[in-house]
């Protein structure tokens, strides 16, 4: 699948084609609103990640132009205004989905997915391992058949471990994957989080399927 991203923040570009990269996509890039268009328009993807403000020509401009051409295809705006207003008149002109920032990639992913989703019957939006299972679209989360409270971040970090079940994951590529681009790469963040999932999952009873890999990170999985 072919992924357009247009965002003028190159940090924020380079965090979200990384990422997307990593899932297996085929990511192309523009800086601006009208070189944005210009790829939109081409063909050549399958899915739009626009940011809506933009130098050269507006996001909401370069929706409108895009919905003219190609009525179905995937537009996720992208955005700092979270205002019920702008997300309103976001939709209203022609997105298909709003994620404002700051964002966490797993939350962002999960949407690319659904909007991608392949007509094979598979559900990518849905992750199962060791008695756990999370609804990434409804953002819910079960233990054994018990519904399990996450707060937004343990989610998305227990997201992101499951997608990853197995892997040993270093702590910097979970803070920069769940935490994003601008965390402080010092923070114990990850340590503190990890106890919190650890915690909302042991009272499920059974083995926490969450392992400390000493001096490198962690792996999701009983072994």
């Amino acid at each position: 699948m072919r992924v357009l991203i247009v965002e003028d923040e190159s940090a924020i570009a380079d965090f979200i084609s990384r990422g997307l990269e990593a899932e297996g996509y085929a990511v192309r890039m523009a800086a601006d609103g009208v070189d944005g268009e210009r790829l939109a328009l081409d063909g050549g993807s399958d899915l739009v990640i626009l940011d809506r403000m933009l130098p050269g020509r507006d996001g909401l401009d370069v929706l409108e132009a895009i919905r003219r051409a190609d009525p179905g295809l995937p537009v996720i705006l992208l955005t700092a205004r979270a205002e019920v207003e702008d997300r309103v008149e976001g939709l209203d002109r022609g997105a298909t989905d709003y994620v404002t920032k700051p964002f966490s990639f797993e939350e962002l992913a999960a949407r690319v997915r659904a909007h991608l989703r392949r007509p094979d019957g598979d559900e990518p939006t849905r992750l199962r391992g060791s008695g756990v299972e999370l609804d990434l679209l409804r953002r819910t989360a079960e233990r054994g058949g018990e519904s399990i409270h996450l707060s937004k971040k343990e989610f998305d970090l227990l997201a992101y471990l499951m997608r990853h079940q197995g892997e040993v994951l270093p702590r910097q590529r979970i803070l920069s994957a769940v935490w994003g681009y601008d965390h402080d790469p010092g923070t114990n963040v990850v340590q503190v989080y990890i106890g919190y999932l650890r915690r909302r999952l042991a009272a499920g009873g059974g083995e926490v399927p969450i392992e400390t890999i000493r001096s490198v990170g962690y792996r999701f999985g009983v072994r």
